[in-house]
């Protein structure tokens, strides 16, 4: 699964990385060429987060999905 997401600020992060950080598989976010795990806080916070993040998923979370919807760009 692949869909486009917008962190606006420092406790969206955190509630993206505590959301990835329970699931069982690879959650990755891409932003040009640049590939960051979603489960490393740190990673994600030195991306450019005024520009819309592409995250993939390499499994299936009911709880992440609700997350991720949360801050999906239409």
């Amino acid at each position: 699964m692949e869909r486009q997401i917008k962190l606006n600020e420092t406790e969206d992060v955190k509630e993206f990385v505590n959301a990835a950080s329970k699931c069982d598989f690879d959650i990755d976010v891409f932003y040009n060429r640049i590939i960051i795990d979603a489960k490393s806080i740190l990673g994600i916070l030195s991306m450019d987060l005024t520009k819309i993040l592409t995250v993939k998923c390499y499994g299936e979370d009911a709880n992440f999905n609700r997350v991720i919807s949360k801050f999906a760009v239409a």
